[in-house]
């Protein structure tokens, strides 16, 4: 990891490391959620250490990643196929992930009679297979628990989608360009920061989207700013310091920030790691990863190491049966219905008419 690259010419090699990262981002994700629930009070040691948990993390890394590679999709597709496209990678599986736990797991562990009459059951059907909003509680299942939520980690995808939805906005109204993005991203970044100082301490789920969105924009600055990012491992290690340094002070916003963005790119792009190609189980790790997790206290693995384990290997399971029975298949028809456009993009992200 000791050379210098532009992104645009690690981008041209068509060889990275994005699979694999949030394949492990999937699971840090299960590991840090098994804090909260096996009830064990504290966090996991990064989150001891810097007030962000591994979990946050993993997410901030999945918003970067999705910033830039929806933006490259952009690049290629038509608006009605660049919709598809997003559908087909979002939907499918997050259908039969929320089938399954509606139909099949909650009927098995409801402990309320009246689940099948219960209107809550079919909101949290109907909001969370169309990511209307995120709905979290089926009545009787799992309430016995330190978290009953039966999927606390369905949260990020509504966001996304929006996210999706205002990138392909952008992308129409010709802002994807340097001159046209960066200054938007510098409004954008400024009156979010200016915002959470001045009505500090946010509301949760405020906190949550403003870090998510302010991820996702910079994945997708990147992106249009790709002939002039640098990617250089040696920068890593300062950037580390100075957010260890600034750890407890306002400062440590700016530089977590900075180093998890240079850092994901640093890793998805110069080190040689194992390429995975054909097989993407991250999506659906990251998808039953709770409600593995939920079960597997059920079964008895209630500290954090076994529950850990115990659901890693539940959600892996699951994750292959989704892959190979529900995405893999949709990506066939993404494959068939999306042509990719290499030559003229639609919607143009290089340069547009002014």
């Amino acid at each position: 990891m000791t050379q210098r690259i532009s992104l645009a010419e690690a981008w041209q090699r068509r060889r990275n490391n994005f699979n694999l990262i949030r394949l492990f981002a999937a699971w840090l994700v299960i590991w840090s959620h098994a804090w909260p629930i096996t009830g064990t009070p504290g966090s996991d040691p990064f989150g001891q250490f810097t007030g962000r948990t591994a979990g946050a993390l993993a997410v901030d890394v999945f918003f970067v990643i999705s910033g830039f590679l929806v933006a490259a999709s952009l690049q290629r597709n038509r608006v009605v196929p660049f919709l598809l496209a997003r559908g087909l990678r979002i939907y499918p599986a997050l259908l039969a992930c929320v089938a399954l736990t509606v139909l099949v797991l909650g009927p098995l562990l409801t402990t309320d009679p009246a689940y099948w009459r219960d209107p809550e059951t079919w909101r949290y059907l109907w909001s969370n297979a169309t990511l209307w909003r995120a709905e979290y509680f089926l009545p009787g299942v799992f309430d016995t628990l330190p978290r009953t939520a039966a999927n606390g980690s369905l949260w990020t995808l509504p966001i996304e989608i929006r996210l999706y939805l205002a990138l392909l906005v952008a992308g129409v109204l010709g802002m994807l360009v340097p001159r046209r993005y960066l200054p938007a991203w510098g409004l954008a970044i400024a009156g979010a920061c200016a915002f959470a100082w001045t009505q500090r301490p946010l509301p949760e789920h405020l906190e949550y989207l403003t870090w998510v969105t302010a991820f996702f924009i910079t994945g997708t600055l990147l992106w249009v700013l790709r002939e002039k990012v640098v990617l250089s491992a040696w920068w890593l290690l300062p950037m580390v310091a100075v957010a260890v340094l600034a750890r407890g002070t306002p400062w440590f916003v700016p530089a977590y920030f900075a180093t998890v963005v240079h850092g994901t790119f640093c890793l998805a792009f110069l080190p040689q790691l194992p390429v995975i190609e054909r097989t993407d189980l991250s999506y659906g790790l990251y998808l039953y990863g709770w409600p593995m997790q939920q079960v597997a206290v059920l079964l008895g693995a209630a500290s954090v190491v076994s529950n850990t384990l115990a659901a890693s290997l539940l959600a892996v399971a699951c994750a292959g049966l989704s892959w190979f029975l529900v995405e893999r298949p949709a990506l066939r028809l993404k494959r068939r219905w999306v042509p990719r456009r290499k030559a003229t993009p639609a919607i143009p992200v290089e340069e547009v008419p002014t």
